[in-house]
């Protein structure tokens, strides 16, 4: 629904309170006592069937006969009465509802029963509703308390979004003794309708908002939840900490990649892919929710630390390595220009202690000094309120000479008095982030770094690699003869079958069913030979010993073709023996790794990366993605490992640009067949020349294999690429144009479009005449979201795939409407690209959904408007300069 209706719910100018008391001590008494014991500016309203008047004031015995319209309804009245009440709300016209109410889902049927009710009726009025079970909201700067919280908050920048009721309270009493100020204060309750995807959206455009922090316990619309996360990760960080970390998956696993992915390492992946900061502790949260909004990010880990106190910078360091960061070194420049300073007996390596007597002209020249060292990636001053230096002086000091500094600097006061806390409320006031431990403050420091690292991940441009399309009729007919024989597991020949069709380097395998085609299918591969046993049973050929190496002759074949056959047996009545796989002995010595696949409940198919052959599972190192992954997100992938750290060292170097390729084939490989609920290729065998997929091992999905194709939703976590838009046109002129969505791998392409462009152009399409678009603002046009927007790009057969003209649509906040845009280059003008980009974003928009799309128009682009006349736009004049055009879809 996006955020549609939501400002009645955080910015009402009228509440009622259903279920307002007189009784001392009651939910409905606290609430509205908060709401008129405050400077609220808008009408509260009490509701009760049962009294006249509550707390003084008029009282209403339902929300219908109230003499004014109200915009937001909170409900703290028994859960059997609720469904009711919503339904009187929607015909009152109600826009928003917060639910305090306990009851529903998971108490029972009757409960059940009691929330599905409650929704028919939000959704045949289109009411947003917070809760059931929710502490309630509050936005401190109109000093709206619709909560039963006891304590208030201070007006800031951080909107806190909790999942638990409890940690709102606690959340509220250490804010306001460390004083930390909220834009934003909401329990979700039991997110039966808004959810956190919804409320990332929303403080996401929150002008008040500069970071969004996130207790977690669970997420029921990850895709969701990601897109909204991802949309505003780039301006608003998103810090986050997830109950429940060592809660393991319970099912059992038929392959590596399903027994190596628990579900916390699942949502770690998750949150690193949507640019979130994932903290462990509710002071990092908060801790590192302000620095990330008070100064510039890290570009790199090395820290320099300036103390007056020795042990506490000892300990700095000690927690600083230990969380993979590291301590500058200084540059000779800075250490002769220190020694001019500081006295003999100072030691001029970092962390710098210039010693308890230390003056506040000392630790100004100190830290001027260290502010020029082009080695420093950040900087942090330790102080313990000793010798001649003042805690609130030098809080002065620093604000003075950090204002121009585009560094991180961070502060530790470690003390509790008066003088400290002042000068830490100094500090913040001028966003300079102020801990009372150094701990504290380098934690702040390394999860400010993770969060430039996510930045980098999600917009990093990708290098084009050539994806061939696979036969995936021939594939799926592999599948459905499979399930059809009563075998949800493929054999080796059929797996391998797959990574051929992919284009991903495997070696040559035979399937043999007697001992005479093994030796046949020896000769033909030469020796030395592998033979592997073939079983739907045996899940780990290593376990049982059913893999043979280095089979020297023909005599050997038939020996150990009938061993094989025999463990097979001794296995178990029912077990099936297939005969045998024969492949060729590889002679060149590699890397083994683990690339597989596993379909996840809630999160769709997640991709696993890792240490391989028997040693998969005692080593566990393994990374986690999602596909689809692209050049980049394959780098990660491997770099997330100790694999790729070590490889060089090992005398065993990685050939890490074709291990990158076939880690994007494999994502494409999964992302095609959603009938497949678990793969791996393991050994994927990696040198510095090649890489080559040793064993293969795939699971089909029973119930997916039974559904038709059409019924096969998007359920990755990531929206795919749209292929389905992929088709070739031919203009006036009788050229070939290819018409498809622009993805991240196209934006050195589009940039040569922009930079092409004339003034005229360039300000018909931006409003404005562009010199020169960098990375970060080319990233927003070609990085897309596929929920939220699409391009259309035509791209010329020949001439290098030059782009020559986009369209575009965006999704608005409210889910039903998207602006859209066309350019064409100037060369390309009047041979009808207009026109075929303006139809496909309409046929784009309507497989959207979206009931309505408008673009504004420079009154002197006659080309563009006359476009949209034709297409039946509405033509709106704004004013002198501007027209608007919209269309209606539905």
């Amino acid at each position: 629904m996006g955020i549609e209706n939501l400002d009645s719910i955080f910015n009402p100018n009228s509440i009622a309170v259903i279920g307002a008391s007189e009784r001392e001590g009651s939910i409905g008494a606290k609430i509205l006592r908060n709401l008129v014991g405050t400077n609220y500016k808008g009408a509260v309203f009490p509701v009760n069937p049962f009294r006249q008047t509550v707390q003084g004031m008029t009282a209403f015995p339902s929300v219908c006969k109230i003499p004014q319209k109200v915009d937001l309804a909170v409900i703290a009245t028994p859960a059997h009465t609720v469904p009711q009440i919503v339904d009187e709300c929607g015909k009152a016209g109600v826009s928003g509802i917060i639910i305090i109410s306990a009851g529903f889902r998971g108490t029972g049927d009757e409960g059940a029963l009691l929330e599905k009710n409650m929704l028919s009726y939000q959704e045949k009025f289109g009411m947003r509703i917070i809760g059931p079970n929710s502490f309630g909201v509050i936005r401190p700067k109109i000093e709206l308390y619709a909560t039963f919280a006891e304590k208030q908050a201070n007006s800031g920048k951080i909107a806190f979004i909790s999942q638990s009721a409890a940690l709102c309270a606690s959340a509220l009493d250490w804010a306001w003794d460390a004083q930390i100020g909220f834009s934003a204060v909401v329990s979700t309750g039991s997110t039966v309708e808004v959810d956190l995807g919804d409320l990332i959206d929303y403080f996401g455009r929150d002008a008040q908002t500069k970071s969004i922090v996130l207790y977690v316990e669970s997420i029921r619309n990850p895709r969701k939840f990601v897109s909204a996360a991802r949309d505003f990760a780039r301006t608003k960080p998103i810090v986050l900490i997830k109950a429940g970390r060592f809660q393991e998956s319970i099912e059992a696993a038929l392959s590596h990649s399903g027994s190596l992915t628990g579900e916390d390492a699942i949502y770690d992946a998750a949150f690193r892919r949507a640019g979130i900061v994932r903290v462990e502790t509710i002071n990092d949260l908060f801790n590192c929710a302000e620095a990330l909004a008070m100064q510039p990010n890290p570009a790199g880990l090395n820290l320099t630390i300036i103390t007056n106190a020795g042990g506490p910078a000892i300990m700095a360091t000690d927690h600083l390595i230990y969380r993979n960061g590291s301590l500058t070194h200084l540059s000779p420049e800075t250490i002769q220009a220190l020694r001019s300073v500081l006295p003999p007996y100072c030691c001029l390596t970092n962390p710098i202690d210039i010693y308890e007597e230390s003056s506040l002209e000392r630790f100004k020249s100190v830290i001027e000094i260290c502010l020029k060292d082009s080695r420093s990636d950040g900087f942090l001053v330790i102080y313990t309120p000793q010798g001649a230096t003042d805690s609130l002086g030098l809080a002065e000091t620093i604000v003075d000479l950090v204002k121009e500094n585009k560094k991180p600097f961070l502060t530790a006061l470690m003390s509790e008095d008066s003088r400290c806390r002042e000068a830490r409320r100094l500090l913040r006031r001028n966003s300079i982030p102020s801990f009372t431990t150094p701990e504290e403050a380098i934690s702040a420091f390394m999860y400010m770094y993770n969060y430039t690292q996510n930045l980098e991940l999600l917009y990093q441009t990708p290098k084009e690699l050539s994806i061939q399309q696979a036969d995936t009729k021939l594939l799926k007919d592999i599948i459905r003869r499979a399930f059809c024989e009563g075998r949800l597991v493929l054999s080796l020949p059929e797996s391998v079958h797959f990574l051929e069709e992919y284009k991903i380097p495997v070696v040559k395998t035979f399937a043999a069913h007697t001992s005479e085609e093994a030796e046949a299918f020896a000769s033909k591969v030469g020796y030395p030979a592998v033979m592997k046993v073939l079983s739907p049973q045996v899940i780990h050929k290593s376990r049982i010993k059913g893999v043979v190496l280095n089979i020297c002759s023909r005599l050997e074949i038939e020996p150990f073709f009938n061993e094989l056959q025999e463990k097979i047996k001794n296995l178990s009545p029912t077990a099936a023996f297939q005969g045998v796989a024969i492949q060729p002995m590889l002679r060149e010595r590699g890397i083994e790794l683990l690339v597989g696949a596993k379909r996840d409940a809630q999160f769709g198919p997640v991709i696993v990366f890792g240490m391989g052959g028997t040693s998969s599972e005692l080593f566990k190192d393994v990374s986690i993605g999602f596909p689809p992954l692209n050049q980049v997100l394959a780098k990660h992938l491997i770099e997330a490992t100790a694999i790729a750290r070590h490889a060089p060292s090992s005398g065993s170097p990685l050939n890490l640009s074709l291990l990158e390729e076939v880690l994007v084939k494999f994502s494409q490989l999964i992302l095609d067949f959603p009938e497949i609920q678990e793969m791996d290729m393991n050994p994927l065998l990696v040198t510095e020349r090649e890489v080559v997929a040793v064993d293969a091992r795939i699971v089909i999905d029973r119930a997916r294999v039974m559904r038709e194709a059409s019924d096969h939703s998007d359920q990755t976590l990531i929206a795919a690429y749209p292929k389905e838009y992929v088709a070739s046109r031919k203009l006036k002129n009788g050229v070939e144009v290819v018409l498809r969505p622009i993805k991240a791998e196209d934006e050195g392409r589009f940039n040569e479009l922009i930079k092409s462009l004339s003034p005229e152009s360039m300000m018909f399409r931006f409003f404005n005449v562009i010199k020169e678009m960098p990375h970060e603002t080319l990233t927003k046009y070609c990085n897309l979201d596929y929920d939220r927007q699409i391009a259309i790009m035509a791209e010329m057969k020949e001439n290098n795939g030059q782009i020559i003209g986009v369209g575009r649509v965006i999704v608005e906040p409210d889910g039903k409407n998207g602006e859209f845009a066309v350019l064409v280059h100037d060369k390309w003008q009047g041979y009808g690209l207009g026109s075929m980009l303006m139809d496909y974003i309409i046929l784009v928009a309507k497989n959207m959904r979206l009931e309505r799309i408008f673009a504004y128009v420079l009154s002197k682009n006659y080309k563009m408007a006359q476009l949209c006349k034709k297409k039946g736009f509405e033509m709106e004049t704004l004013d002198e300069e501007t027209v608007k055009a919209s269309l209606i879809l539905i």
